[in-house]
């Protein structure tokens, strides 16, 4: 059966607000909370950068049901995977045993602007590999001293281990991350434009790695804005635009990236959003996430002008006839 989970960005909100939004999601009947982790946001204009792992250790105080996630953090540079485990464990003491831990290769945006360097990908692909090891038996209680090409632990053990297994699902958009995530983690997040290239870049090639195994946990996620107009969606969106910038993955200041992204035409930064106005709406831009990529969790990804009102009427009006289509 399918689980859908709301997404509270850090980029856009405080985290008192977000706080907030994740009590309201539990409310609306969501099953999870995916929560982003960045140290600068998209934009310096309209935006917020709050620390994820406070913002959820307070999410587990004011919600009772649903899952924590975190969607997702980078083990890799400003935080040694160690120390990742080690939040890892804590939220899920604070949380009653309902944290997962999504990991990602990160951008420039959360390591360049403390001195750390980011190499391209293939480097970036096997730091994670060791971390998703050393979290992952870190996470399992092991004492563990490893001796890595970049980590290294000399009998390192969470004393305040967490209350059960803890998922780790890594961030995935194609085929090499896929195969990663499938045969060294326990989940996949993957942000869906298309669904067909999603399945044929993504879940194909996790399938084939784990030749006929069990599959790893698919968390689909997709971006949403809801407006009557364009001029409304723009207004929702401002501190999203410069996620649709060129160069995002390398930039270091925000002020950058939203330059670059008011010199872009509005109309090709808004079609790269799927936009929405009603519950029907909603239905049919998350409708393939299930019937077509087949995720075990759909990940709401929405920004608007009244984002409570939003979560209010996403439970009320969209949530049962998702659950109707991930029921079937």
């Amino acid at each position: 059966m399918t689980r859908f989970a709301y997404f509270c960005g850090h980029e856009q909100f405080q985290p008192e607000v977000l706080v907030r939004h994740a009590a309201l999601a539990e409310e609306a009947g969501f099953d999870m909370v995916m929560v982003s982790e960045h140290f600068h946001p998209w934009v310096d204009d309209v935006s917020a950068a709050g620390f994820a792992y406070s913002t959820i250790g307070a999410m587990a105080q004011v919600t009772e049901r649903v899952e924590l996630a975190t969607a997702v953090t980078t083990p890799l540079f400003r935080f040694h995977p160690g120390v990742v485990a080690q939040a890892a464990a804590t939220l899920d003491r604070l949380s009653g045993g309902r944290f997962n831990l999504g990991v990602g290769t990160g951008e420039n945006l959360n390591e360049g602007p403390l001195g750390y360097p980011f190499p391209k990908y293939a480097e970036r692909a096997a730091r994670m590999r060791e971390a998703l090891e050393i979290m992952r038996r870190l996470l399992d209680g092991e004492k563990l001293s490893y001796d890595g090409e970049y980590y290294r632990t000399d009998r390192a053990k969470l004393y305040s281990p967490p209350v059960g297994p803890v998922p780790i699902w890594m961030a995935a958009g194609g085929p090499k991350s896929s195969t990663l995530a499938a045969t060294k983690a326990q989940g996949i997040i993957t942000s869906v434009k298309d669904p067909s290239v999603t399945k044929e870049r993504v879940i194909d090639p996790a399938a084939a790695a784990v030749g006929g195994g069990p599959m790893p946990t698919i968390v689909g996620t997709r971006w949403s804005v809801r407006a009557a107009d364009a001029d409304e969606a723009w207004q929702a969106l401002l501190a999203w635009r410069g996620l649709r910038a060129p160069g995002r993955l390398e930039a270091v200041d925000p002020m950058d990236l939203r330059e670059r992204a008011d010199q872009m035409p509005r109309d090709e930064i808004l079609s790269r959003y799927s936009m929405v106005e009603d519950a029907d709406d909603y239905v049919e831009v998350y409708r393939p996430l299930i019937t077509e990529v087949g995720a075990d969790v759909v990940t709401i990804q929405t920004t608007s002008l009244d984002q409570e009102e939003t979560i209010r009427m996403l439970g009320s009006e969209v949530l049962p006839r998702l659950r109707s289509l991930g029921s079937a």
